[in-house]
């Protein structure tokens, strides 16, 4: 089943300062996504019912959605991705 990708605007705007062969590794990892295939994982903790897609050194935050889709939410390296969603996420709650 393909399903709809929906990435944030920080994914996109991630994607776009990247040189360009990771840029197409995280589109080819993305276009993967869709048919649920790649190396995914789920979060845990606070971060439950979200999933992760790791790409060479990024990890890549993302949801399914209640029509089926795919919510691509949240992109950054593998050192800094998870504060920094959890801070982002925190601050949604807050909010």
């Amino acid at each position: 089943m393909n399903r709809v990708l929906r990435p944030a605007v920080q994914v996109v705007e991630f994607a776009k300062r990247l040189a360009p062969e990771p840029r197409r590794a995280i589109k080819r990892a993305l276009q993967d996504l869709g048919v649920e295939r790649g190396d995914i994982g789920t979060l845990e903790g606070i971060l439950s019912g979200y999933y992760r897609l790791r790409v060479s050194k990024y990890r890549i935050v993302f949801a399914y959605a209640s029509d089926g889709a795919i919510e691509v939410i949240f992109i950054e390296e593998r050192m800094l991705v998870y504060e920094l969603f959890e801070a982002e996420f925190i601050k949604r709650l807050k909010a």
